[in-house]
């Protein structure tokens, strides 16, 4: 139903998605297109409590997460995504719906169940980058930060939430090995974005 463009990078902690979605972003400005650029979990009020919780892993039941981000996502999807897109924006998107089928489906809820929830209401991505890197390299970056957010550092549980995201297959998603160079990452991802941009006719302003 969208006009835009909707381009999504997925991952587990420490793969590097935040620096990638922000570089690509700059490129794509550089080159002249129309980008805006979100995050999940978003700016909302549940956006902020799952923040919250996060430094307290046992607070919440694995339903209850699942619950707040569903809430979160789709006030993300009403505010921020159906406007840019209508607007024939490239919306950049750090995490969707699949990072809840990955983190919330390691902790054994039902994956298909997860995924039908989302897309019940959620905009259909464009293309989706799935950043790779093993679990334990994942955590050495996420030690050298500031904030560590504790809910999900949990080695055994992203080695779950990896395998899930390896999982995802079709057209529109393209996995990429994360433990190369940083610039390395942007290009193959800055190519394939523009590659796919001039095959469905987005041009830059």
């Amino acid at each position: 139903m969208h006009k835009g463009f909707l381009i999504v990078l997925e991952g587990i902690d420490g793969t590097g998605k935040s620096t990638q979605a922000e570089i690509l972003m700059m490129r794509l400005r550089k080159s002249g297109y129309d980008v805006v650029y979100f995050r999940e979990p978003s700016q909302s009020k549940w956006g902020r409590e799952i923040k919250r919780k996060a430094l307290h892993p046992d607070s919440l039941s694995p339903e209850e997460e699942l619950d707040l981000f569903l809430k979160d996502r789709k006030e993300n999807v009403e505010k921020n995504l159906k406007p840019a897109l209508v607007r024939k924006k490239i919306v950049i998107l750090d995490r969707y719906y699949f990072s809840t089928i990955a983190y919330q489906g390691a902790k054994g809820i039902d994956q298909e169940r997860i995924r039908r929830m989302n897309e019940d209401f959620v905009v259909d991505p464009d293309l989706v980058f799935v950043l790779d890197v093993d679990p334990q390299e994942g955590l050495n970056r996420i030690k050298k930060r500031k904030k560590k957010d504790k809910l999900f550092e949990r080695e055994e549980y992203l080695v779950k939430v990896r395998d899930i995201f390896r999982s995802f297959k079709g057209e529109k998603f393209i996995h990429i090995d994360a433990s190369r160079p940083k610039k390395d990452i942007s290009a193959e991802i800055e190519e394939t974005v523009l590659d796919y941009l001039k095959i469905v006719g987005v041009r830059p302003h």
